[in-house]
């Protein structure tokens, strides 16, 4: 997989030479060490092959070929670089090019893990939303059964959310295999844990197509042609930018609000009669019994409009049996109160409309029981109609 050094970011393009991290380029930066065509470097800028960047007065050397190792991970290996740590993972494998992980796992944990000095591959890998596919053995204290296979399956709720479903197979009396998308911390740990187990044995033995095979702990080797070929032919539509994260955004039901646009039942949501110049022409076909007549005063024939708040809060909240509030009854209300009291004769006075439109709508739509105050409650209780 080629680096494409066009118009890159300047940090990433010292890295890449292998020099130094992104981290320590960006200080250079800062400290002025760093210049491009014989100008002081800012943070920031992207360059070419075709500039002349120097460190500290020095030429960047020739970026090196991109490296991709496969290794087995022993227990008790640290992924990470920091040279502190006698534990880490570039000493144990001691190669003689700058390399880092793509990804990490846990110190207790072993098998299979991807090193590289390629940073534009890392996040096309890690990304969720990107979907690619991680296989672990596990095996547990304890026996499990078809309930814990089932619930493993279908989620376990860790770090604030739910896992994503995925295929979990057992394979002995304590084992079983899983299949992640995801990347959570410690996530096969403390998906066990929620269901009363603890892991004794984890091993990853597949990264997309990349599989461990025989390839004994601690060893290593480079990827093979054919592995690299395949791997870049199913990371073509990856992404490797933070919008790649979409599992989380992608099942929001209140994008879904047809009533709030008036597409739904008549009378949901911001109806017709909701807008300036649009109640004699839209309301009449509309009006339901019990509803104000078209001569009737603005009040008692705008107040109707606000009723559907109730039937966007059912909506949210498929099988809620909770009564929506005062005034929440649905077309129970319009039945029993509203064809005797709301309807104003023709002729009556403005103060006989009024009182018609306090007595007519004081259940399904008055502004102290009706509507706008249920309305308040499904705003209060929809955060949880929706997490």
């Amino acid at each position: 997989m080629a680096l494409d050094a066009s118009d890159t970011r300047l940090n990433k393009f010292i890295s890449e030479t292998g020099i130094v991290s992104r981290r320590e380029a960006d200080r250079l930066i800062e400290e002025g060490a760093v210049k491009v065509n014989g100008r002081r470097a800012e943070m920031g800028m992207r360059v070419t092959d075709a500039d002349r960047v120097t460190v500290r007065g020095k030429p960047l050397r020739a970026k090196p070929r991109p490296v991709y190792l496969l290794y087995n991970k022993p227990v008790g290996v640290t992924c990470t670089t920091d040279p502190a740590d006698p534990t880490n993972i570039v000493d144990a494998i001691n190669y003689p090019e700058r390399i880092f992980p793509i990804g990490r796992l846990d110190k207790p944990s072993q098998g299979l893990i991807l090193l590289t000095n390629d940073g534009d591959i890392v996040n096309k890998i890690l990304r969720a939303g990107n979907a690619h596919e991680k296989e672990y053995l596990v095996r547990v204290d304890r026996p499990i059964d078809q309930s814990f296979i089932e619930r493993m399956g279908a989620g376990i709720p860790i770090l604030g959310t739910v896992t994503q479903p995925c295929p979990v197979r057992q394979t002995g009396p304590n084992s079983f295999t899983i299949v992640l998308t995801q990347g959570l911390n410690r996530q096969i740990r403390r998906m066990t844990e929620y269901l009363g187990y603890e892991v004794t044995y984890l091993k990853r033995v597949r990264l997309m197509n990349i599989h461990l095979d025989r390839l004994s702990s601690g060893q290593w080797r480079e990827l093979s042609d054919d592995e690299m070929a395949t791997l870049e032919g199913m990371l073509g539509d990856s992404r490797k930018t933070e919008d790649a994260s979409l599992p989380k955004r992608k099942a929001k039901p209140a994008k879904q609000g047809a009533g709030k646009t008036g597409a739904g039942k008549p009378g949901s949501g911001k109806s017709a009669a909701a807008k300036p110049g649009a109640k004699r022409t839209a309301e009449p076909g509309k009006r339901k019994p019990g509803q104000s007549k078209p001569g009737q005063n603005k009040s008692a024939q705008g107040k109707p409009a606000a009723k559907p708040k109730r039937a966007i809060k059912q909506a949210a909240k498929p099988g809620d049996g909770k009564p929506a509030g005062k005034g929440g009854q649905g077309k129970a209300g319009f039945n029993s109160k509203s064809p005797t009291k709301s309807g104003s004769k023709p002729g009556a006075s403005k103060a006989d409309n009024r009182t018609g439109s306090k007595k007519g709508f004081s259940k399904p739509g008055s502004s102290k029981q009706g509507p706008n105050k249920a309305g308040g409650g499904s705003a209060r209780r929809s955060p949880r109609g929706r997490s």
